[in-house]
């Protein structure tokens, strides 16, 4: 069996390519072909060799246009190869991956991962939208990444007898005893509270930054990650007196990562709106046995990701008096807070581990 994960861009920016990128390397891993073809977001095409199993096809773009990367490229190098692939497994939304698709002829089997509805370009879904309608009727599988999320999305209601719910899963973050210690001692006494996103509107840091007012002095909150809002944030914090209380960390590197998930005492992710269709940092915490306070963002799976209750709790979206009651209804009590780190732990091997998603990921595609 050969299969050729297909959408997106890289160097992997967010979600989706990293759901990508961890399909084809843990999948070849197991002695099975799978190659991922992408946009290349440098511009530059390249292919590169991961393993004896896989290959990294990036393809060369033109420009960037409504998140989408523009490659003509892409369609003339999949209709060249798609016949050497049993199963194209392509990775919505992308429509620059499902022109190439459309136009390559493929023939074979193709399972389509509908990652997210299209949100936010109104106008360029409808003039996807015909084919996207071709996508849904071409795909044998449409496979979710929560149960909600494949149940309330209003595209995929006449293709329900198609779904399978696929959650994402992830390596558990590796712990950095030493970068945790010197991260505490930075805020000694402090319970941190650690917020991991682009700093864009849709992920809602002003309701966190806003929640530091109703948290105790014992508490800190530290948001990383670049983007446009970043001046606007830190407007927000002097002018409300949160300086101290609220830190902006920027871009945190993979290296830091790990410290800043090990350090804080609780993860939030306050997000507003339904483009956050999973949020992966959310498991990411969970595996370091860390609880989280996330949002009920309508139709999305985000509130089932975090299971109220135990693995944390889930509040109303911009709600920020909402978000301080839940970091300190977890943190208040020391038993307490052990049960929901426990149970975090839990749910994230229950659920999320990636090789639970390499497993099931095969059966999909009929592989024993």
């Amino acid at each position: 069996m050969k299969i050729l994960q297909l959408g997106k861009f890289y160097p992997i920016g967010g979600g989706v390519e990293k759901v990508m990128y961890d399909l084809m390397t843990g999948i070849s891993e197991k002695g099975v072909y799978c190659d991922m073809m992408c946009a290349a977001m440098d511009m530059n095409g390249m292919t590169v060799k991961i393993n004896e199993f896989a290959n990294l096809i990036c393809t060369p773009t033109w420009t960037k246009k409504a998140a989408t990367m523009i490659s003509p490229a892409m369609i003339w190098r999949l209709w060249r190869v798609c016949r050497n692939y049993d199963i194209i497994h392509v990775h919505h939304p992308d429509p620059m991956a499902c022109l190439a698709l459309f136009c390559s002829g493929y023939k074979g089997r193709v399972i389509l991962h509908w990652h997210s509805d299209i949100q936010k370009q109104k106008i360029l879904l409808k003039l996807y939208k015909p084919l996207q309608n071709w996508l849904l009727k071409r795909a044998e599988r449409i496979v979710g990444t929560t149960p909600v999320y494949l149940k309330e999305s209003p595209y995929l209601k006449d293709v329900q007898d198609k779904t399978v719910c696929l959650p994402i899963g992830v390596e558990p973050v590796a712990r950095d005893y030493g970068k945790e210690e010197l991260i505490r001692n930075r805020y000694k006494g402090k319970k941190i509270v650690f917020s991991l996103g682009r700093l864009v509107h849709y992920k809602g840091f002003r309701y966190l930054v806003e929640a530091a007012k109703f948290l105790k002095d014992e508490y800190v909150v530290l948001i990383g990650g670049t983007g446009a809002l970043r001046e606007e944030l830190q407007e927000q914090i002097n002018n409300e007196g949160l300086s101290g209380k609220v830190e902006l960390l920027g871009r945190v590197s993979d290296e830091d990562l790990p410290g800043y998930y090990g350090a804080c005492s609780v993860f939030c992710m306050s997000s507003v709106q339904k483009t956050e269709a999973f949020g992966i940092v959310q498991i990411e915490a969970m595996s370091c046995g860390k609880p989280v306070v996330a949002t009920k963002i309508p139709q999305s799976g985000v509130a089932w990701v975090n299971a109220d209750g135990k693995s944390g709790i889930n509040v109303m979206p911009e709600d920020a008096k909402e978000l301080a009651d839940a970091i300190m209804k977890i943190t208040s009590d020391d038993d307490v807070y052990v049960g929901y780190s426990e149970n975090a732990n839990r749910r994230f091997r229950e659920f999320f581990t990636k090789e639970r998603m390499i497993e099931k990921c095969l059966k999909i595609y009929g592989y024993e």
